[in-house]
């Protein structure tokens, strides 16, 4: 029988003991902080966000399973045992979910609902037609991985205009593609709403910033996907402020939960949600890793598996 350290806040952990019982009852389970473990005998680690150089310690571990689909809280250690596979959770359901966020405030945004909501705590019936249509709308996603990849076939089937950026070229139907930091500021030139999907990398960490934000096109609207490590929280409010950017939506920060004393909190201009455009679904991320495992042990490759050097 083999061993799972769940490395996760005791909360979070309680979470999970259930899934991976009903999924995976021929795997050990045990939860870092709470039971009594030998290090050798931990076969693999389920984490998210594990204390620096814990990994380093379990002599015999053969994969790490994050609980997300970003690696970054993985990769961030620095004493992180490179020969050791990381594997990211890869769910359709995900996918999916963070695709729908992603629609969700373009409309938002683009059928000008909070200026209407606006309206209607004032009581005033304002009507007002779009000011653009959808194919004069142009929107740029920032990482066309396998979640940026479908939320532009969504928009673009919505007739958007829809370009995406990536450190290669892509090449998905109807969509444009800008490849490589020498594309990058014509990708933001022709970006009316951009939105943020790339891995958080030492190369893309911050890249949400006022250098960033100055190439982008007058009342330009920025969503905020990915990972709070990639916004300049300063710089944005000082873009918002300016009139430069006109709106933005944020899903994720630096600091989680979002400090109170936040000013994004009350920003007129910035809709904040506390990190739910997806959330991974404990029985399907247990039934993932139990799945890998199985095939693991019988002799088989790992799939999704991160590239250290990469950071994705």
């Amino acid at each position: 029988m083999k061993t799972v350290l769940l490395v996760l806040p005791l909360d979070w952990a309680e979470v999970w003991l259930v899934p991976f019982a009903e999924t995976a009852p021929d795997l050990r389970i045990h939860v870092h902080e709470r039971d009594a473990i030998a290090h050798h005998e931990i076969d693999y680690v389920f984490t998210f966000r594990p204390p620096h150089g814990l990994l380093k310690t379990f002599p015999n571990l053969k994969a790490v399973f994050s609980l997300g689909a970003g690696v970054d809280g993985v990769l961030s250690d620095p004493e992180y045992p490179r020969h050791v596979p990381l594997v990211r959770f890869v769910d359709e359901t995900l996918s999916r979910e963070m695709a729908q966020y992603c629609v969700l405030h373009v409309l938002m945004h683009y059928r000008m609902q909070r200026t209407f909501d606006a309206a209607q705590a004032a009581r005033e019936w304002r009507q007002a037609l779009l000011p653009k249509r959808p194919q004069e709308t142009r929107i740029g996603i920032l990482g066309l991985g396998e979640i940026g990849t479908l939320t532009a076939e969504w928009l673009r089937d919505m007739d958007f205009a829809v370009a995406g950026w990536s450190r290669t070229r892509k090449h998905v139907r109807g969509v444009e593609s800008f490849a490589g930091a020498g594309e990058l500021p014509a990708f933001l030139h022709r970006s009316d709403i951009l939105i943020c999907l790339l891995p958080l990398t030492p190369d893309t960490r911050g890249i949400l910033n006022a250098k960033l934000f100055a190439q982008l096109p007058q009342d330009a609207f920025v969503i905020n996907v990915a990972r709070g490590g990639h916004l300049v929280e300063a710089d944005l409010i000082a873009a918002l402020d300016s009139g430069h950017l006109s709106g933005a939506a944020l899903d994720v920060f630096h600091t989680e939960p979002l400090p109170q004393a936040s000013p994004l909190w009350s920003h007129p201009k910035i809709t904040v949600t506390p990190h739910i455009a997806a959330i991974s679904e404990p029985c399907a991320a247990a039934r993932y890793v139990a799945e890998r495992i199985a095939r693991f042990e019988r002799g088989e490759k790992l799939d999704n598996v991160v590239d250290p050097a990469r950071g994705y």
